[in-house]
Order: structure tokens, then C-alpha cells, then sequence
């Protein structure tokens, strides 16, 4: 059995070298680097191709590109959270100890993704369509041709027409689906104005309960919300949600929701 990532974490700062250990000793600073973890892996080791490695990159490089992260000189939906959350002495000591671990061989190891951030815990319930409210429609004209409905259940309406956060209990689904065409190739539209829709082609979940943002690194913690990512067929993808954690954390004002004033005007004009 594996050792999990705080664990891991413990036995690997045990071998950074004495100059950088004082801050990385932190239980502050374990969790920066369980927050690091989630991409770069545990011992500077990406979980996919896409992310750089950083075991083994010289501190200065790495120093410089944090620092680039935290003053905005350079942009990524993630980066751009998670550094301008750390202090200089956690962006030099983070530097520090990535530069001491020792580099894959070849560069093409690749850590697990770290469980606390895997997607698993949303499902979409078969009933949606009749449990849900849809609180904005919109169209995707060629090349596209799909329409993608938001959906809220009625928790997250009742609290958005009070005017409070979403609370424990509220779930957001965004369903997309290919246009039905007409006979000369263009979508069809409906009385409502909007393309009628036709076959599925994916789904986006976003959900929250009691308890399921505990075990998310706290850089990208966005409280208690968890989300998911569907196939067509409502079979979950396989993968990390660091990416929406990342990305949903700028909207915290919002109860990390993009389309939170349409929910709002939506629940308000049905009440």
C-alpha cells in the first residue's frame, strides 16, 4: 500500500538539505507543498506530460518563474492562483528544496495523481432533467452547432434567490448537446428561440457537501466544492480536478460559480 501524500511528503523533506529544511519543517509549509504535490508531484515528479517536472531545476529558475507567476508577468489558470498566495520565503524555500530532488531519468516518470484531488465523489442522477432547473440556455452556431443548458437543483436556487452562498447541498450541472439540423444544414430553433437539442456530447458537474473540500490541499481548496467532468454516456473522466479548483477559486465571491448572476436573476424571476 502507498504511503499517503502527507506522509510521503514527511519522508522525503527529511533528506532536503539543512538550509532549506527550517521552513519546509512548517506544518504551514507541508501544505504548500501538498498544494505543489498535486500537479508536480510529491518529489518534483509531474502526474502528466503536460506539467513540467521541477525535481532537479536550478532554484533561481524556479524562484524566478513562481515570482513571475505572483506579480502576473507570466499566466496560467492554475500558477496564477496558487503564487500569489505564498510569501517570498516560501517562494524562495519551495525553490529551494525542488531544485534538490533528483530529476526523472529520461524526464518520463510520472507520479500519481494524489487521491484528495481525483474526481469521483459527483454523479449525475438519471432524473436531472426533472429534479434540475434550467437557468440558462446558450447556442454554439457552426462550427459547433450544440446548445448547452445550465442546470441548478433547488438547493443552490433557494439560497441564489435570498441572495446567499451556495451552501452544503447545492449542485450546478452544465449539459451540452449536439443542434438538431434542418434540411439545409443549419440548427434548428424551438419556441423558445434557442436550438432544439439532439444527441448529448458531454457534461461538467460542479457539487458540495458536508466535509469533501477537508482533504483538498488549502492553495486550491474552494470550500467544500468538488467537480466532475462526463462523458455523453454520464461516465465520469478519469483525471484531476486541479484544474477547475484552480480556475472556479477567482470566482470565491460568486460561491465559485461563472454564472452565479444568471442563477441569481434566474431564481429571483421564478419565485
Amino acid at each position: 500500500m502507498k504511503a499517503p501524500i502527507h506522509l510521503a511528503l514527511v519522508l522525503v523533506l527529511a533528506t532536503v538539505p539543512l538550509r532549506t529544511q527550517g521552513a519546509e519543517s512548517d506544518p504551514a509549509m507541508l501544505s504548500k507543498l501538498e498544494s505543489c504535490a498535486v500537479c508536480h508531484g510529491a518529489n518534483g515528479i509531474s502526474v502528466a506530460d503536460g506539467i513540467p517536472n521541477l525535481a532537479g531545476q536550478k532554484a533561481n529558475y524556479l524562484r524566478g518563474q513562481l515570482s513571475a507567476f505572483k506579480n502576473g508577468t507570466r499566466k496560467n489558470d492554475i500558477m496564477s492562483v496558487v503564487a500569489p498566495q505564498l510569501s517570498d520565503d516560501e517562494i524562495q524555500a519551495l525553490a529551494a528544496y525542488f531544485a534538490s530532488r533528483q530529476g526523472a531519468p529520461n524526464g518520463e516518470a510520472r507520479s500519481e495523481t494524489p487521491p484528495q484531488v481525483a474526481m469521483g465523489k459527483i454523479s449525475i442522477p438519471d432524473d436531472y432533467r426533472s429534479r434540475f432547473t434550467v437557468y440558462r440556455t446558450t447556442d454554439f452556431s457552426a462550427p459547433r452547432n450544440q446548445v448547452r443548458f445550465n442546470y441548478a437543483n433547488e438547493t443552490a436556487l433557494v439560497a441564489a434567490r435570498a441572495g446567499r452562498p451556495l451552501p452544503d447541498g447545492s449542485f450546478i450541472l452544465v449539459a451540452t448537446f449536439s443542434a438538431a439540423l434542418g434540411s439545409d444544414g443549419n440548427p434548428v430553433k424551438g419556441p423558445d428561440g434557442h436550438f432544439v437539442p439532439k444527441d448529448p456530447v458531454n457534461f461538467n458537474a460542479m457539487a458540495r457537501e458536508a466535509g469533501w473540500g477537508d482533504a483538498i490541499p488549502a492553495l486550491l481548496r474552494d470550500e467544500n466544492w468538488n467537480f466532475g467532468t462526463f462523458k455523453a454516456d454520464r461516465t465520469s473522466n478519469a483525471g484531476s480536478q486541479a484544474t477547475c479548483l484552480g480556475c472556479h477559486r477567482g470566482q470565491a465571491g460568486a460561491s465559485y460559480l461563472f454564472s452565479h448572476k444568471e442563477l441569481t436573476d434566474a431564481a429571483k424571476k421564478a419565485n
